[in-house]
């Protein structure tokens, strides 16, 4: 990281990466982080025109009102809400063909963790199981791609509990 980036928010732990950053041995980390994990509903995807080209972002939200956005693509803007809205397009769109497939190996989405935050990028946890496996198998993904695929499963959301905090809170 460059030296003269200052994080806005006055972090120190820059220079530490997230942690499923390859290590030493070249080994990541398959265990989640250690936080507590709350469930979060979708609250929407919403767009920002305001400061020049879209921004998109999906805000997810806690029982108690904290709220979190979270910067998405366009393509993952799009998937997500035709999650929500129920929607099927004619041929599998890159986020159905992955539940498609892992419906064909016996794989289920059992839930999604949103457990990491870092420099501004928040990193996210799906959990797998399998008819071929007897533990669950946790596989890392953006929050967007995560999001859309717990959305086709029916899948419980989680965020950190430490993230939720740094959210804003409800009007």
């Amino acid at each position: 990281m460059p030296e003269e980036y200052e994080d806005p928010e006055g972090r120190e732990d820059l220079e530490e990466p997230p942690a499923f950053f390859p290590k030493e041995d070249g080994l990541g980390s398959d265990e989640p982080k250690d936080t507590t994990l709350l469930e979060v509903r979708i609250e929407g995807v919403f767009e920002d025109v305001s400061n020049g080209p879209t921004a998109r972002f999906v805000i997810v939200k806690d029982e108690i009102g904290r709220r979190v956005p979270i910067a998405i693509g366009g393509f993952e803007s799009r998937s997500i809400l035709e999650a929500m809205e129920g929607l099927r397009p004619d041929r599998p769109m890159t986020h159905d063909l992955v539940r498609n497939i892992m419906e064909k190996l016996g794989a289920t989405l059992e839930r999604v963790a949103i457990d990491d935050l870092w420099n501004t990028v928040y990193y996210a946890k799906l959990v797998l199981s399998s008819e071929l496996m007897d533990d669950e198998i946790l596989i890392d993904a953006r929050p967007s791609d995560a999001i859309a695929l717990a959305l086709r499963f029916n899948a419980p959301i989680y965020m950190s509990d430490a993230i939720l905090e740094q959210g804003i809170e409800e009007e």
